[in-house]
């Protein structure tokens, strides 16, 4: 993984395999165009041979050039799907820190319904017990869907959200049974999208992010909204980008993958941004045929 991410700090990937396509679509528009030209020039008397020789070779070179667009067309989508894998790892490692981070409040819990006991403060005992019962019945409430990452994924998020002083809020009114898509792909999609508002929100001391989850006959939806700045239009409209970002140089794969991944699918993924928030609102259709024919 670090080897990889070397290689591509050293090369630009998608800048190199842009260029390929690019130059080698003017050289199959150049042999082309120099073999009609020879063909159509009345002033060029080629025989027969030279002829059938002009042609192959045009053939060969169109055909090379052609093979490099493709190899550096897949190129450019196995270095999409890297990028994917890599904030893949990031958001595992993510889980991995919220899990254990509620594994230690939970023995903290188990410390302090001990001592309370040894007290024999009973009341307060009971009293304790049942705010932290009540907080974890109403966490598995909003965050139960039908697949397990997303549960898992937004329990991680709502742990690192309190850690960073703002208010995740997620409402569910969809199982999400049978996404047309893994699990572990929707939760790149959203994670990508949570950590974006999270970051919108920094320093901010009233920073909302709300996550909403629902479905309806034709499609599974959601929404990640935050009430963050304003995005500036000459962002807004390119926001879908690869390489346009914020955050610096060398980000903004994130929601262009985020985007590409839906899109895979028959969805889509749509900002609207102003004064008082900022919303991604995505969806994937329950049937991917349907979506098409619509189309």
């Amino acid at each position: 993984m670090k080897l990889t991410r070397a290689l591509e700090k050293r090369v630009d990937v998608n800048k190199a395999s842009l260029y390929a396509i690019i130059i080698n679509l003017v050289q199959i528009l150049s042999a082309i165009g120099l073999v009609l030209f020879l063909l159509l020039d009345p002033g060029a008397h080629l025989t027969v041979l030279n002829e059938t020789l002009v042609i192959s070779l045009t053939v060969l070179c169109t055909f090379g050039a052609a093979m490099d667009i493709k190899e550096a067309w897949s190129l450019r989508r196995m270095t999409v799907k890297m990028h994917g894998l890599h904030e893949t790892v990031e958001q595992m490692n993510e889980l991995n820190i919220a899990l254990r981070t509620q594994r230690h409040d939970f023995l903290n819990h188990l410390q302090v319904v001990y001592s309370l006991m040894e007290m024999e403060e009973y009341g307060e005992a009971r009293s304790y017990i049942e705010q932290v019962y009540g907080d974890i019945q109403s966490l598995s409430r909003q965050m139960k869907t039908a697949c397990a990452p997303v549960n898992a994924l937004l329990r991680a998020k709502t742990a690192e959200s309190r850690q960073r002083g703002v208010d995740l809020q997620v409402q569910v009114s969809g199982s999400w049974q049978d996404l047309p898509l893994p699990g572990w792909e929707m939760c790149r999609v959203l994670s990508n999208l949570i950590d974006n508002a999270m970051d919108a929100l920094e320093g901010q001391k009233d920073g909302c992010i709300r996550v909403s989850v629902g479905e309806d006959i034709r499609a599974f939806s959601f929404e990640v909204e935050n009430n963050g700045p304003r995005i500036g239009d000459e962002i807004l409209d390119l926001i879908f980008e690869p390489g346009i970002s914020q955050k610096g140089e060398g980000r903004g794969m994130g929601l262009h993958i985020a985007r590409e991944t839906l899109r895979s699918v028959g969805g889509d993924l749509t900002v609207v941004s102003d004064e008082n928030r900022t919303v991604f609102s995505g969806f994937v259709p329950r049937h991917r045929e349907q979506s098409e024919q619509k189309r």
